[in-house]
């Protein structure tokens, strides 16, 4: 019994020392790794081209989890909230959630390591920096970003004597009626008119009428300047636009361009491809850009950054995490996305005449117009963005119906001061 019992022991010892070693591998294997979890878009297909590059230079090994917007959504609630580890790098959206990420202290703060000269924190746009910036402290690295332009079809202002696109909104609402009236079975105009989906756009029309949806504390969509603007957005689908504008969302409103039936759409610039693309558009080569329309307040386009990459607050390999997101986001691979099609947060990227050799040279001025005047956001900033938009877009919906746009800002005001105070709590 004495020999068993001494070779039973034995055994264990080595099983002991093969599994401590195992650990040890698998830990030491898990310090080398990167795992990021992207959403399915044009940025995350290019960079997935390029990331053997970054492994064979660093020698980390590169973990790619790609989701659409709502199922990364949902994932990013469901893990985040659990604590987990198993997210190291995560690609989201700073005006969408970002909020909420900080609040909840699911983002690093990255300012300590933007600050690391060779990176160029400043060479990003300041709208950009703002974006995923809290106060002082910053928690990711800004992507990809949008302005709101006006698209216009030449050929329908010329057919209805307007010699070029429209300077101001009360311009663009003239020429828009003027078209409509002069081109038969033809509208003056079209864009979003969902309740949710149309807030990004009415946000451009809001800023330059002098608006905003609040100052810091308390709600201003019953300012003048914001009833104003519902007005001009509202009576621009009614009076201008093709019936059901209130159920139409971007793909909506560009298909009726697509068609030639409409003068003139708001939308944004990365977008431009689904109008000048001649398989997609039947106005490719009667296609036009211009900065946004000025209000009282100027031409306040939204400069917004869509898309950041953060890093997970409990992840152990924040430092692998970082390296990939200094070097995905460096002046470098910036040009080469924005080069694959993506619009870059890099302002020496825009400098680049490589950078732009693709795109209409009419698009790449008016969007280098748009970076100054512009401002960063196109939504309410607070946590729960959902349910703002969903009240900012009442008055949007009155509108279009004909209905009395103050009373409904009044009512929008109420309910947002509500959202407003239930966050402060």
């Amino acid at each position: 019994m004495g020999r068993t019992t001494t070779r039973i022991s034995a055994l264990f010892g080595v099983l002991l020392l093969i599994t401590a070693l195992a650990g040890c591998g698998e830990d030491a294997a898990r310090a080398k790794q990167v795992k990021v979890t992207l959403a399915n878009h044009v940025w995350s297909t290019a960079i997935q081209e390029l990331i053997g590059e970054f492994e064979a230079e660093t020698g980390l090994d590169v973990t790619v989890s790609t989701l659409g917007e709502s199922q990364l959504s949902d994932q990013y609630n469901v893990k985040l909230n659990a604590g987990t580890d198993d997210i190291d790098v995560m690609m989201f959206r700073p005006l969408q959630e970002g909020r909420q990420f900080i609040h909840n202290k699911w983002l690093a703060d990255v300012t300590d390591r933007t600050g690391d000269p060779a990176y160029r924190w400043d060479d990003f746009m300041e709208s950009a920096r703002g974006a995923v910036s809290d106060g002082d402290r910053s928690y990711g690295a800004p992507l990809i970003t949008e302005r709101e332009i006006l698209y216009y079809n030449a050929d329908l202002l010329q057919r209805a004597g307007i010699d070029g696109p429209p300077e101001t909104l009360d311009e663009l609402v003239a020429d828009a009626a003027q078209v409509k009236a002069r081109v038969p079975d033809t509208f003056g105009f079209v864009s979003r008119g969902q309740r949710s989906p149309a807030v990004t756009q009415f946000s451009s029309y809001l800023f330059s009428c002098g608006g905003d949806f609040d100052d810091g504390t308390t709600s201003t969509l019953d300012s003048p300047e914001a009833v104003k603007a519902y007005q001009v957005y509202t009576d621009l689908l009614r009076e201008s636009g093709p019936p059901g504008t209130s159920n139409m969302n971007w793909p909506d409103a560009f298909a009726v361009f697509q068609q030639g039936r409409a003068a003139f759409l708001t939308d944004a610039d990365s977008l431009f491809a689904n109008v000048t693309d001649p398989e997609k558009s039947r106005v490719a080569d009667q296609v036009g850009f211009a900065r946004f329309p000025a209000g009282s307040a100027g031409s306040k386009p939204y400069n917004v950054t869509s898309w950041a990459l953060g890093i997970n607050d409990v992840s152990e390999h924040q430092e692998n995490a970082w390296r990939f997101i200094q070097w995905a986001t460096s002046p470098e691979i910036t040009l080469r996305m924005q080069q694959a099609g993506t619009p870059s947060a890099r302002t020496s990227v825009w400098d680049d005449p490589s950078a732009t050799a693709d795109l209409p040279p009419e698009l790449v001025s008016v969007i280098k117009d748009s970076f100054n005047g512009s401002v960063g956001h196109d939504r309410p900033r607070v946590m729960k963005v959902p349910q703002a938009r969903d009240i900012v877009g009442g008055p949007l919906v009155v509108g279009q119906q004909g209905g009395d746009i103050a009373a409904a800002a009044t009512k929008a005001a109420e309910e947002y001061d509500e959202l407003l105070a239930k966050e402060r709590r």
